[in-house]
């Protein structure tokens, strides 16, 4: 009885943790029109920038959300597709090394766009698994139009 109560005030444990992401994401969504603004120069000069604080010390937590703001622009502008903002939640999972599960249809992999961008940034590298090699080749493809945007390989 007290357990379903406090659920109905405060929501379950899952419910909890999704709207721990939301300040972020209504950081992420301010910045959309700003970041839309920008030339094709200036929204790829964006890598070139993270990447620099990242090497004087600024950790990629701390340009998530104008990292994600900027994979989101160039998502619009090479493929015409937006993430949503519980796509963007979903990015934020996977960045954090947690596993996002996600029906078929819902964008799995416009979703690793943004955490494979954010943490390419550093440098180091990053591997993305799929289940077969014609899922690996046509997501290469595909999603890799925002990552050559952007200037990543």
């Amino acid at each position: 009885m007290i357990g379903a109560v406090a659920r109905k005030l405060f929501g379950s444990a899952n419910e909890r943790r999704i709207r721990a992401y939301q300040p972020r994401v209504a950081a992420i969504n301010a910045l959309e029109n700003e970041v839309a603004a920008l030339s094709d120069a200036d929204l790829k000069a964006r890598t070139e920038t993270f990447k620099k604080q990242i090497a004087e010390g600024t950790s990629v937590d701390d340009i998530l959300v104008p990292a994600f703001a900027t994979v989101r622009e160039a998502a619009k502008r090479t493929l015409g597709q937006r993430h949503f903002d519980v796509q963007l939640i979903g990015g934020m999972i996977l960045h954090e090394g947690k596993i996002a599960e996600m029906k078929t249809g819902e964008g799995k992999t416009l979703v690793a766009t943004l955490a494979v961008y954010l943490n390419a940034l550093t440098g180091r590298g990053v591997h993305v698994v799929t289940v077969n090699d014609y899922l690996a080749k046509r997501d290469a493809e595909w999603m890799g139009q925002i990552y050559s945007f952007l200037g990543l390989s």
